[in-house]
């Protein structure tokens, strides 16, 4: 990720999920896929677009995906 965003901001619009809740998932809770973060969080559950950059349906593009973050705390 090259750009730095604040915790609270908000990845998944459709279920208003932060930054925090996310990484607290994946750091706290142990989540390892995008399934498991949208099972802890709801993130990416409802249209799905913030989940990764192919799955981002909208007109306007999101500038984070779920998947940019699992991968930075995972390492792939």
């Amino acid at each position: 990720m090259a750009k730095s965003f604040p915790n609270s901001y908000i990845v998944c619009t459709c279920k208003q999920v932060s930054l925090a809740e996310i990484i607290f998932a994946i750091k706290e809770k142990g989540a390892k896929t995008i399934e498991e973060i949208g099972n802890l969080t709801d993130a990416g559950t409802c249209c799905g677009s913030c989940r990764c950059a192919k799955d981002d349906i909208g007109e306007q593009k999101m500038e984070l995906y779920i998947e940019e973050i699992l991968n930075k705390f995972t390492g792939k």
